[in-house]
């Protein structure tokens, strides 16, 4: 908290600087509701010039939240400025520049351009919203959305600086509008192309690709010659993207580190076929180069040394944060008790099986574990159907105090154990969550 604290508050004051200015150095008397109209497009330009730093993987930024929480914020803030700056046009119309400003045709063309830039708003939270209902692939949506970015900023600092008195009268607000600008654009600039440039300069190299379960494969990479894995916690994240040729596919994905952070001359994540991209990472070869940008995220449990007693809810790939942490436990000697409940459909779904039964007779964590099948083949004697209260209850021998819960996998099971959880009196302070879908 006291790190998350002066990020928060910087944020607010950058967002609300231009409020301060014109309550500082005063502005036209106007009606109240007028006014409004004129602040609401003042803070949400602001907002909107900020968005690309919340979802620029800025680790200073992200590293008190976690990226997964931070690009979540993000959209929040696109809708409250998209609103923001929906309600402009209809404040100021109401507030004495007259319903022609809305719906009249003989409009100064610096109007229409805010008009444009509302719609195109529109169409990117839209768009960005449903992106996976309309068919569009990652990388056609991402473009989309930058280029839509790009434009909405640029035009609205446009319209704002013919049609804004306050830009007009106020020279400081004037500077801190074209510094907004700039700042913004160089940003983006930095972000898509200059940084993967600097990181493509030193490429990791493919070291090995095995199969660990049913279309799950994990890809084994080692650092540029005369660099080291750079320090990550168990349970975090890294971007990737993977240099193959062959006709393959060059994006770049996030994926979970599913090695140990005590291996430091390779990094691992794997990585499970699901979609068109992931579904050639068969093809895969030892010898093919990636850029790794990373680590992020704080689903650790490093991080929270007052967890002394660990429970992890896992289904499917989500199984793979889990196995980096219980493999720093193996490595460093930790005793720590942990009760794994993982959850899959069939014996051959199960990923990292043997290895994790090697942990357990280990000794190092202290762990037991309960595989759950929901649909078991002939000859399973383990536990069938979902992970469910009663079954959280009777894997727990009913002792819930004192447990902290990490849950990572498909979000229906992670939102349904959440409620089960609350239900049975487990304090959301006792809960880690891994929210590990998002579009940047």
């Amino acid at each position: 908290m006291r790190a998350a604290l002066p990020r928060v508050v910087l944020y607010a004051v950058i967002i609300l600087a231009p409020l301060g200015l014109i309550a500082f150095l005063g502005s036209p008397a106007e009606s109240p509701i007028y006014q409004t109209g004129r602040h609401f497009a003042l803070v949400g330009f602001m907002i909107l010039c900020l968005q690309g730093f919340l979802a620029g993987r800025i680790k200073w930024a992200e590293r008190p939240f976690g990226l997964d929480i931070l690009v979540r914020y993000h959209r929040y803030m696109a809708l409250l400025g998209l609103l923001l700056l929906a309600a402009h046009p209809v404040l100021l119309a109401g507030g004495g520049a007259g319903w022609r400003l809305l719906f009249g045709l003989k409009l100064p063309w610096y109007i229409w351009l805010g008009k444009a830039a509302l719609v195109a708003l529109v169409i990117q939270v839209v768009v960005s919203i449903w992106q996976g209902k309309l068919g569009l692939k990652f990388e056609q949506w991402r473009i989309g959305h930058d280029s839509l970015a790009v434009f909405v900023v640029a035009a609205a600092f446009a319209h704002s600086g013919f049609a804004g008195h306050d830009l007009e009268k106020i020279a400081w607000l004037r500077a801190l509008w074209v510094g907004a600008l700039a700042v913004t654009l160089l940003f983006l600039v930095y972000h898509r192309f200059l940084r993967p440039r600097v990181l493509g300069r030193r490429p990791y190299g493919v070291k090995e690709v095995r199969r660990e379960a049913d279309r799950v494969w994990t890809v084994v990479m080692e650092p540029p010659p005369g660099d080291a894995v750079p320090d990550y916690l168990p349970g975090q994240f890294q971007f990737i993207t993977f240099h193959r040729g062959r006709g393959l596919p060059e994006e770049e994905h996030h994926w979970t580190i599913s090695s140990s952070p005590t291996r430091k001359t390779e990094i691992s994540s794997t990585i499970k076929e699901l979609g068109d991209f992931t579904g050639t990472i068969r093809h895969t070869r030892p010898g093919d180069t990636a850029t790794v940008h990373g680590p992020f995220g704080r689903f650790s449990y490093c991080l929270h040394p007052e967890d002394t007693d660990l429970v992890f809810i896992a289904a499917g790939i989500g199984i793979t944060p889990v196995m980096s942490m219980l493999r720093h436990m193996r490595d460093s000697g930790s005793t720590l008790p942990v009760l794994l409940i993982y959850a899959n459909k069939r014996q051959d779904d199960i990923v990292f099986r043997d290895e994790i039964d090697e942990i357990e007779k280990g000794g190092r964590p202290s762990l037991r574990a309960v595989h759950v099948l929901s649909r078991p083949s002939e000859g399973w004697t383990g536990e069938t159907g979902r992970v469910d209260r009663e079954k959280i209850e009777r894997f727990c021998e009913g002792r819930l105090e004192g447990r902290s819960f990490y849950l990572c996998g498909p979000p229906g099971l992670v939102k349904a154990t959440l409620e089960n959880l609350r239900a049975m009196g487990v304090s959301d302070r006792r809960m880690r969550v891994e929210i590990f879908s998002f579009l940047d």
